[in-house]
């Protein structure tokens, strides 16, 4: 019996420009086998980023190549079942933590890097330090907090820390839900002078950085811009709009 062929999608020339999963095919009423298993390790790679945890240690390691002094904490879900399952949980420190913070003599920066492991830690295995490579020499002129990496941790658990070490201006870099093409998508959320209870409304967000998204350099731009324009203008999220006339990043 010969096996039904496989119909081109119209659009399959598309599929040069993305990794989104566009223009299959067909091969009668299902999907060509191919698909159907680059679907299924998509779907694989999408909830190993999930639950692989953190290597904290070879991320530490990375970071101070650098000489950047890390510190390392983590919230109140104590395991990843939890951290599903208590998203509050998530946000906070945990006590060990928060008292690190508090007694730490490195206060009041312009602005603070919380790497967390989020809902890809591979993600910022794999992003968070050359993005951060790619960034010093553009905020060289700003204070550094001592680099935070987070685990368990969601977005607003930045706030927090960011609180306990009066930064004006707390990023997180946080590994995204994966999809079924970018298990790996790291973003950053900005928050102006941080503090337990600020809301989405109050963040900017830059999202999918990765070298298949916006690549470091990119990313560092707009990331550094919006800094640039948060501080200047003391405030981030929905009532930040990017002043023209600004310097630019040559002139700063």
């Amino acid at each position: 019996m010969n096996k039904p062929p496989v119909l081109i999608d119209q659009w399959s020339d598309l599929r040069r420009y993305t990794a989104a999963r566009i223009a299959l095919g067909r091969t009668g009423a299902s999907l060509p086998v191919n698909e159907v298993l680059e679907f299924a390790l998509a779907h694989a790679q999408a909830r190993d980023a999930v639950h692989t945890p953190l290597d904290v240690e070879a991320l530490t390691a990375q970071l101070e190549l650098h000489e950047t002094e890390v510190l390392q904490i983590r919230s109140r879900a104590q395991d990843r079942a939890t951290y599903l399952s208590r998203p509050d949980w998530g946000r906070r420190l945990d006590d060990e933590s928060a008292k690190k913070l508090a007694e730490s003599q490195n206060k009041n920066a312009d602005v603070l890097f919380v790497l967390s492991d989020g809902l890809s830690s591979s993600a910022v295995q794999k992003h968070a330090a050359p993005l951060l490579n790619a960034l010093r020499p553009l905020l060289a002129n700003y204070q550094w907090a001592p680099l935070l990496i987070a685990t368990q941790a969601r977005v607003a658990l930045a706030d927090e820390a960011g609180e306990l070490l009066g930064a004006r201006l707390v990023i997180s870099l946080i590994g995204e839900r994966p999809g079924l093409s970018s298990p790996d998508s790291l973003g950053a959320y900005l928050t102006f002078n941080p503090r337990i209870g600020r809301n989405d409304s109050e963040r900017n967000c830059i999202s999918n950085i990765r070298p298949e998204g916006l690549d470091y350099a990119e990313a560092a731009r707009q990331i550094a811009e919006l800094i640039h324009a948060a501080l200047k203008l003391s405030l981030t999220g929905v009532n930040l709009r990017l002043d023209p006339t600004l310097p630019t990043l040559s002139a700063m």
